[in-house]
């Protein structure tokens, strides 16, 4: 089934090419009880990260800067992209997921996204 985005103007066009990207990711990657999908969400200020399992259409865990926890903390953005990855995986393995797919979100996997990542595998995560 063919998608179509429509091409806009300036930062519209930007966000018009993430959610081509994404549709092209989300293509060839699915959430299983088994592996749940680990979704990244990135705005300007804000990152949220969920584990989800499609089949059921369930969020097992969730983080995001929004977090009491997190919220106002020290650091750029990237720091607290790493302290969401730590979250988020913490959260998984206590709602029993080993493993996960990796879904950026149709976002570069670089800076904040890549933070996230690797806290992740630090706390345990497997990808």
């Amino acid at each position: 089934m063919a998608y179509g985005v429509k091409i806009a103007k300036g930062n519209a066009r930007k966000a018009a090419a993430v959610k081509r990207r994404h549709i092209r990711v989300r293509k060839r990657i699915s959430g299983t009880p088994e592996r749940p999908r680990l979704v990244v969400t990135r705005s300007n200020r804000h990152m949220v990260a969920q584990v989800i399992d499609d089949i059921a259409g369930h969020t097992l865990a969730s983080a995001s800067t929004l977090d009491a926890s997190i919220r106002g903390g020290e650091g750029d953005k990237s720091a607290q992209a790493k302290q969401v990855g730590a979250l988020v995986a913490e959260r998984a393995k206590a709602a029993g997921v080993e493993a996960v797919v990796f879904d950026r979100g149709g976002n570069q996997y670089a800076g904040r996204i890549a933070a996230l990542a690797d806290a992740a595998r630090e706390a345990g995560l497997k990808f």
